[in-house]
C-alpha cells in the first residue's frame, strides 16, 4: 500500500484551444474536462490505474466534487470533513502543447483541523497492518493557515507513532512548504524536485544552470543527500531526469514526445518511480520507469494519468554519473552522456 497526503485538493478543470492563448479575446474550446487533482492525488490516481493498491487522504466534504471523481475513477481515499468546498484549478492547453494553468489558494484549514488530518493519516497508517504501507507522498501545496513545516509534523508524527514499521516518505512541493520540510527534519527517503525547487532546497546554482548541466545536478542533489535526504529524483526538463543516493546517480534520457499537456507529468514520474521500486527494481530501473510515466503522461490531453501498460520504459537510457556512492551499477542500452535525445519536459512547474 502506498498512501498519499494531498492537503491542498483541487478539481482540475481542462480546456483545450484549437490555437494560441489570446489574452483579452473570447475563444471557443474544442474540449473541456475535469479530474480530482492535487499532486497527491494524481500519484494515487496513476498507482491505481496500473494496479497498485495507493489510498488518498485529503481533506474535503463526502459530497465535494474531488470525492465524486475519485470514487469514479476507482481511487480508495480517505477525507476529513471540512465544511468549505475544495479548490478548483483552472488549465488551458494549446495544440504545440503550451500550458497555462490558474491555481486557486483553496480553503484555509484551521489548527484543528490540522492536527485533525495529520491523526487521520496516521490511523490510515497503523489500520493498515505494521509495515504494510510501504511509501507515504507528502505532496503539493498547502492551504492557507497551514505553517510551512507542516509536511515536518506530518513526518514526525508517522515516525513516532509507527517507529520502525513507519513507511518510507517521499516529498514533493516547492516554496516554503519544501523548506520548510527539510529545515525542520522531515528528512525524506525520497525527495522529487524540478530544477528550480533542487536548486532552491540545495541553496546551490540556478534552475537554468541545473537543467543545462546534469553533472551539476548532481552534484545539487548530492549536497541533499549529504543532509540526510535518502535520494533525489531530480526532473530536468528537456534534458530528462536525474536519481542521486548513496548508492550512485544515474541520468535518465528518452526521444522526445509530442507533448498535449505536462500538467501532472511530474506526479506521473514520481508515481513510475514508486510502482518500480515497490516491485524491486534497482535504482536505474525505478528512474527509468519514471521518465516512461512522465513522458506517457505529458503525451496525454488534461491530467490525464498513464497506465504502466501505455508507458515505454525500453526507449529511455539510462547513464551512470559519478555521485555520492559512486557508480555501482550499469544498465543495457546506457549510452554515453550527451549522446542520447533530450526527454519531454517533467519539471511540472505547477505546484498544485
Amino acid at each position: 500500500m502506498i498512501l498519499t497526503l494531498t492537503a491542498n485538493p483541487s478539481l482540475d478543470r481542462t480546456v483545450s484551444l484549437p490555437g494560441r492563448l489570446e489574452r483579452g479575446a473570447v475563444q471557443r474550446a474544442v474540449a473541456a474536462g475535469e479530474e480530482p487533482g492535487g499532486k497527491g492525488v494524481n500519484v494515487s490516481r496513476a498507482l491505481t490505474v496500473s494496479g497498485v493498491r495507493s489510498m488518498a487522504v485529503l481533506p474535503g466534504a463526502d459530497s465535494d466534487p474531488v470525492m465524486a471523481g475519485l470514487r469514479l475513477a476507482g481511487v480508495q481515499y480517505l477525507n476529513l470533513p471540512i465544511e468549505a468546498p475544495l479548490r478548483s484549478n483552472i488549465t488551458l492547453t494549446e495544440p504545440d502543447g503550451t500550458t497555462t494553468k490558474v491555481n486557486a489558494p483553496g480553503p484555509a484549514l484551521k489548527p484543528v483541523e490540522q492536527e485533525a488530518l495529520i491523526t487521520l493519516l496516521v490511523g490510515a497508517c497503523t489500520a493498515a497492518g505494521a509495515g504494510s504501507v510501504s511509501w507515504l507522498v507528502l505532496a503539493g501545496s498547502l492551504p492557507p493557515e497551514v505553517p510551512p513545516d507542516f509536511y515536518a509534523s506530518v513526518a514526525h508524527a508517522v515516525r513516532d507513532r509507527l517507529g520502525a514499521q513507519a513507511p518510507r516518505i517521499a516529498i514533493d512541493s516547492s516554496g516554503p512548504p519544501l523548506m520548510g520540510a527539510l529545515l525542520h527534519g522531515a528528512a525524506p527517503d525520497l525527495l522529487k524536485p524540478n530544477a528550480e525547487e533542487l536548486s532552491e532546497a540545495a541553496g546551490f546554482s540556478s534552475e537554468e544552470a541545473l537543467e543545462a548541466d546534469p553533472l551539476l545536478a548532481a552534484r545539487a542533489a548530492g549536497m541533499l543527500i549529504e543532509r540526510g535526504v535518502g535520494a533525489v529524483l531530480a526532473t530536468l526538463g528537456a534534458k530528462g531526469a536525474l536519481l542521486v543516493s548513496a548508492r550512485g546517480s544515474w541520468l535518465a534520457t528518452r526521444p522526445p514526445v509530442q507533448a498535449r499537456s505536462t500538467v501532472g507529468a511530474g506526479d506521473s514520474a514520481l508515481a513510475g518511480y514508486l510502482l518500480a521500486e515497490v516491485a524491486g527494481g534497482a535504482p536505474p530501473d525505478c528512474l527509468r520507469q519514471a521518465v516512461a510515466h512522465g513522458a506517457a503522461a505529458a503525451s496525454l490531453p488534461g491530467t490525464t494519468v498513464p497506465a504502466v501498460a501505455a508507458t515505454d520504459p525500453g526507449a529511455v537510457t539510462i547513464t551512470p554519473l559519478s555521485g555520492p556512492g559512486g557508480t555501482d551499477s550499469t544498465t543495457p542500452g546506457a549510452g554515453a552522456a550527451g549522446s542520447a535525445a533530450p526527454a519531454p519536459s517533467l519539471s511540472s512547474r505547477e505546484e498544485s
